[in-house]
C-alpha cells in the first residue's frame, strides 16, 4: 500500500466493503466513473451517478440511510460541503442519520481552477455540526483503514482526501479516529499538522535538530473528534506550538489547539495556514504551497522566528 494513490485507495476499500456489505451504496456526482467502474460492476443497483445535483444526492444520501442503507457521496469539496450545506444540516444531522460523505479538491489541490474549486472552510463548517466526524486521511493506509471503522458508526463522517500523501507509513493498529499520532518526540517545539504536510513537517524537523532544537510532531488524521489529550501532554512540555494546515486560519485545527491549551501557562503559538482571504493566484499546488508558507523553508522560518528565536 505504501506509494499508492489515495484516490485509488478508495475505491478500492469501497469495491472490497461493497461486495462483503450489501447495505454500502454510492452516489457521485459527476466524478470517479473509470475509478469506481469495478464497484458499479461487482454491485448493481449500488452506484448511481446523480450529475451536478450536490444538494440533491445528500437528500437522496439521507433518504437512503433512513431506509437502514450506508450511502457514500462523492465529488469536490466544495460543491458537496459549502453548495450542499443546508441539506447536510437538516437532512443528516438534524434527523440524527448517519452516511459518509468523500470529497476530493482538499483545500486547493485543484490550484488551476480558481477559487470555484477551492474550499477552505470545510472543517470549520462540519465541526459545527452535531454527530459528525471530520477526517483527513493523507496516505492509502489511513483512508482505507479509517473508512472500514466508520462507514457504518450511525454518524455523519466526512472524509477529506488530499491529491498528495504525506508517504508516511505506520502500524495500522495506531491508526484509530479521534487519536493523535507521536512522530517523533522532541523537547523544545511541538509541531501539530494534519494532511500531506507532514512530510515537510518531518523534514523542517531534521534540518532543526541539527541545530539543536528539538521538535516534537503529532500528527491528526482526525480533526473531530480531536485529541486534547495526545496534544496537551506536548505542550505542557514544550511550551510551543506550529500548527500547520491546508485550512483558513480560522475554525479548523488551530482552533483546536488553542482551546486545548487555553490554560497552559507561556503557551507561545504560531501557525501556518490559509489566511483571511482568497487564494487568487493560479498555478500548480507547488506554487500554491510556496505563497502561502506550506514548505519545508516556511516551517523551518516560522519556527525560528516566531516560537524559538534566531
Amino acid at each position: 500500500m505504501s506509494g499508492k494513490d489515495i484516490r485509488q485507495q478508495f475505491a478500492d476499500t469501497l469495491l472490497e466493503v461493497g461486495r462483503r456489505d450489501d447495505k454500502l451504496v454510492v452516489m457521485v456526482g459527476d466524478i470517479s466513473h473509470f475509478k469506481l467502474q469495478p464497484f458499479s460492476e461487482a454491485c448493481p443497483g449500488r452506484f448511481y451517478n446523480i450529475g451536478i445535483c450536490e444538494p440533491t444526492m445528500i437528500s437522496m444520501g439521507a433518504g437512503l440511510a433512513k431506509a437502514g442503507l450506508y450511502p457514500v457521496v462523492h465529488t469536490i469539496a466544495p460543491f458537496i460541503v459549502e453548495r450542499s450545506y443546508e441539506q447536510i444540516k437538516l437532512d443528516f444531522c438534524y434527523q440524527k442519520l448517519g452516511g459518509n460523505i468523500i470529497t476530493v479538491g482538499s483545500a486547493f489541490d485543484y490550484s488551476n481552477l480558481g477559487c470555484t474549486h477551492h474550499c477552505y472552510v470545510d472543517f470549520s463548517l462540519l465541526k459545527s455540526l452535531p454527530e459528525t466526524q471530520i477526517m483527513f486521511p493523507a496516505s492509502a493506509q489511513e483512508f482505507d483503514v479509517l473508512f472500514k471503522q466508520n462507514y457504518k458508526n450511525g454518524k455523519l463522517n466526512y472524509f477529506r482526501i488530499p491529491k498528495n500523501s504525506h508517504g508516511h507509513e505506520y502500524d495500522p493498529n495506531r491508526i484509530k479516529v479521534g487519536q493523535g499520532l507521536i512522530i517523533q518526540e522532541g523537547r523544545d517545539v511541538s509541531v501539530i499538522v494534519t494532511g500531506s504536510q507532514l512530510k515537510n513537517a518531518i523534514q523542517a524537523a531534521k534540518i532543526l535538530q541539527q541545530e539543536d532544537c528539538g521538535v516534537e510532531i503529532i500528527y491528526m488524521h482526525t480533526i473531530k473528534p480531536f485529541d486534547q489529550r495526545c496534544v496537551r501532554g506536548s505542550l505542557e512540555k514544550t511550551r510551543k506550538v506550529l500548527v500547520v494546515e491546508e485550512h483558513s486560519m480560522y475554525g479548523g485545527l488551530g482552533d483546536e489547539v488553542l482551546r486545548t491549551a487555553k490554560d497552559i501557562e507561556g503557551i507561545k503559538y504560531a501557525t501556518i495556514a490559509i489566511p483571511d482571504d482568497f487564494i487568487r493566484g493560479y498555478g500548480s499546488y507547488e506554487d500554491l504551497c510556496r505563497d502561502l508558507g506550506f514548505t519545508v523553508e516556511g516551517m523551518v522560518k516560522k519556527i525560528k522566528q516566531d516560537l524559538i528565536g534566531g
